[in-house]
């Protein structure tokens, strides 16, 4: 298997770049480098580290990093938004970790960059551990690589305000179906609404993508953590005993319809997080990815972890 370990994100430090912490330092530096763009896809994640950035005057540091923040659209995981464009990280348990995955990797249109700010520090643990997707992909055997060349199709289904996981309204941003069909035709998607008022969506995507830039080419799906194997046994029991494969709220199989073997799905979850580089937190800390080059994901915590996320085009 390919060595995994010899990549980490770039760390900037004022002191690094002749500036002062805070944010008028960090924006100084940054309109001092309209080019910063080919240092992130260069070093794949960048870390900006002691500016001691407040989460009340992150704005001007959004605006620079960047320039067209987008919704949460078609999202699948739960997070509160906080201010135009900007959301809490997913909300998922603290005990629990959150394996590697590209954001929106499942959708037709992703963002090219995310930025994440720590607003508070947690008291343990909490990492954001980034991992290059290059050397994920290298990491699967080939076995799993060639079962995935064809790619594979999520499934979900989303009520109508009362079920399991999220409601059509929460992932689309609106009640209105007008603008989720018209969004849903533009990519490709196929869709049924049900007379409980609940929308189930299909769609195919490749399991891995090309960077634009580079050429690269990464491992790009989020088959493990749609695959019921990946929440362990005792949670997919209880899923199988509560709701059919096909009314899941998510599930995964190949492009064709056939089964993911249980197996593929734990050894991409495993192998991306044993590639992972951790990035741990201090208050007012930002770390910015290239969403296509890096994945990403979150090691448990303790304490009051306040983590907040943007992404743009």
């Amino acid at each position: 298997m390919t060595d995994v370990q010899d990549w980490e994100p770039l760390e900037i430090r004022p002191e690094d770049v002749g500036t002062r912490p805070g944010t008028a330092g960090l924006v100084e530096y940054l309109k001092g480098h309209p080019g910063f763009g080919a240092l992130l896809v260069e070093n794949k994640a960048v870390v900006f580290r002691d500016f001691a950035v407040p989460e009340s005057e992150l704005e001007p540091v959004l605006d620079l990093l960047l320039p067209n923040r987008l919704a949460y659209v078609h999202g699948n995981s739960p997070r509160t938004k906080v201010g135009e464009n900007v959301y809490t990280s997913t909300e998922y348990p603290q005990e629990l970790t959150i394996s590697m995955h590209n954001e929106l990797s499942y959708s037709a249109q992703w963002p090219s960059r995310l930025l994440f700010y720590c607003a508070v520090a947690p008291g343990s643990g909490g990492a954001t551990p980034v991992v290059d997707g290059v050397k994920w992909l290298a990491s699967l055997d080939d076995e799993v690589r060639q079962a995935f060349a064809q790619g594979v199709r999520y499934s979900q289904n989303l009520h109508d305000g009362l079920g399991l996981g999220k409601s059509w309204q929460d992932t689309f941003e609106t009640d209105d179906r007008d603008t989720v069909e018209a969004f849903l035709a533009g990519s490709a998607a196929e869709w049924e609404w049900k007379g409980d008022g609940s929308l189930r969506v299909s769609q195919v995507r490749p399991a891995t993508v090309r960077h634009p830039v580079t050429g690269a080419e990464v491992w790009f799906n989020q088959s493990d953590q749609w695959h019921p194997a990946a929440l362990g046994d005792e949670t997919a029991a209880e899923l199988a005993e509560l709701l059919p494969a096909d009314e899941l709220p998510q599930s995964v199989t190949f492009a064709d319809g056939s089964p993911i073997p249980g197996e593929y799905a734990i050894q991409v979850r495993d192998r991306g997080l044993a590639a992972a580089v951790d990035v741990d937190w201090r208050q007012g800390d930002l770390l910015l990815i290239d969403n296509v080059l890096v994945g990403h994901g979150r090691r448990p915590f303790t304490g009051d972890r306040k983590v907040l996320v943007a992404m743009t085009d």
